[in-house]
């Protein structure tokens, strides 16, 4: 009698894949619930000015950036090297700043139309005349609300 021999496979058997949906659901909602969304990406130089007390800000939904600053290498040859003031994503004069402010306003419930403040970012070699210029123009626009983005600094005299 003939024997015969079992021919073996020796590839191995495919990985189960049943959870592999359950896993990649799991981590996509995990990073989208974690996850902060920029509003806006900084087209200026953002060097802060060091404080030596500070507040964090409570609300940031309610807040609208006013970014002051040089543009970046990036903008400069579009832009110059002259600074600049940022609203949003894209560089702006004085004057538009009550327009902006209208229409951060209108964006909000009238709940939190109370609530809303403005926090200037400003890079630390800006001059405060510009400065003064965007504070009239929030006073004019009724932005009584504002605060000045910093960093945390100890040695400061």
């Amino acid at each position: 009698m003939a024997k015969f021999k079992k021919e073996t496979s020796k590839e191995l058997p495919l990985p189960a894949s049943t959870s592999l949906s359950d896993i990649v659901f799991m981590l996509l909602f995990f990073f989208m619930v974690t996850t902060n969304m920029r509003r806006d990406t900084p087209m200026v130089q953002q060097r802060f000015p060091m404080a030596s007390e500070v507040r964090k800000i409570e609300n940031r939904a309610l807040v609208s950036y006013i970014n002051i600053g040089q543009p970046l290498p990036a903008h400069q040859r579009l832009f110059g090297t002259a600074t600049r003031i940022q609203l949003n994503d894209m560089f702006a004069e004085v004057d538009d700043i009550q327009d902006f402010i209208a229409s951060e306003r209108d964006r909000r419930s009238e709940a939190d139309q109370r609530l809303m403040s403005t926090a200037l970012r400003i890079d630390q070699e800006v001059r405060m005349g510009l400065v003064s210029d965007v504070k009239n123009a929030l006073r004019r626009s009724g932005a009584l609300r504002i605060a000045y983005m910093t960093r945390v600094g100890d040695d400061i005299h």
